[in-house]
């Protein structure tokens, strides 16, 4: 007994030491986006004198539109979501229910997708945009859809994989029972898996949320625009004008680090446990 317990307070101990050690950079931006940039450069930011800097947020939405990229970032993200996790829950459900020719293809099809750098795929993919523009007057470049298009063919394969698991955990006697009650197999699908896969599709559309307001180098690349270009682009933008406001830039990240965090912390009891069922019965 005793030697349990020793165990478990190790244990303890080094999960908390690996927390404290995560969460040391986020207290450190926060802290330093309330000094001014003379106390962040120099790195004295625990002095218990030095007044805490607010007026850092308000220049950092006044010198940069920060509104205009936060509401962009929102646009692209919310509906790459929605769209990406409605597609992956149809296929991962197909995949994990039907047997078809080339089932099997295709599941490993999916899962080569996710060792292949985007980098690869950037140059075809950028012709193939402009192309677009050009002779076929569909503009791609530059835009909101453009953004979401890729997206969603970025982040649906990995979300096929986690939804697939998922649905491979439940019992197709439910199914079953639902079509001898008078369901059809899309009614049975509605009614009876949709509510029980609800965590695995929670953790699926946070997955694809926290991915999507984190990527830089498509944003980047495939807009010019600010009416159009997400918060990483900005905060690029912005070290890029403000290179020695390291306050202004702590502030601008942690304003985009909030949606993050509360979209995290809202779904994290669903996201652990639709990871943990794709991983374990998948």
């Amino acid at each position: 007994m005793n030697k349990r317990k020793t165990q478990t307070l190790w244990m303890n101990t080094l999960t908390w030491a690996v927390v404290l050690l995560s969460l040391l950079p986020i207290f450190w931006m926060v802290l330093s986006s309330l000094h001014n940039y003379s106390d962040v450069a120099s790195g004295d930011l625990l002095d218990a004198n030095s007044p805490l800097q607010w007026q850092n947020y308000r220049d950092m939405w006044v010198n940069v539109d920060f509104f205009n990229y936060f509401k962009n970032s929102l646009i692209v993200c919310s509906i790459t979501t929605v769209l990406a996790t409605i597609s992956a829950t149809f296929a991962a459900y197909a995949l994990a229910r039907f047997r078809f020719r080339g089932s099997n293809a295709v599941s490993v099809g999916i899962t080569a997708t996710q060792v292949i750098p985007g980098m690869l795929f950037f140059l075809p993919m950028y012709m193939l945009y402009r192309k677009m523009g050009e002779s076929w007057n569909i503009p791609m470049l530059d835009t909101y859809h453009g953004l979401i298009f890729l997206y969603v063919a970025l982040y649906t394969p990995a979300s096929i994989w986690i939804m697939r698991g998922f649905f491979i955990s439940i019992p197709r006697e439910l199914e079953d029972a639902a079509i001898i009650d008078g369901c059809s197999r899309f009614g049975a699908f509605v009614r009876i898996v949709l509510p029980i896969s609800a965590p695995g599709i929670i953790a699926t559309a946070t997955f694809i949320f926290l991915l999507a307001w984190d990527e830089l180098f498509f944003a980047w690349t495939l807009t010019t625009s600010a009416d159009v270009q997400t918060i990483p682009v900005g905060i690029r933008l912005f070290i890029g004008q403000y290179q020695h406001r390291y306050d202004l830039m702590m502030a601008a990240a942690t304003v985009s680090t909030i949606p993050v965090l509360v979209a995290f912390f809202a779904c994290q009891r669903f996201f652990v446990k639709g990871l943990a069922a794709g991983a374990v019965k998948g």
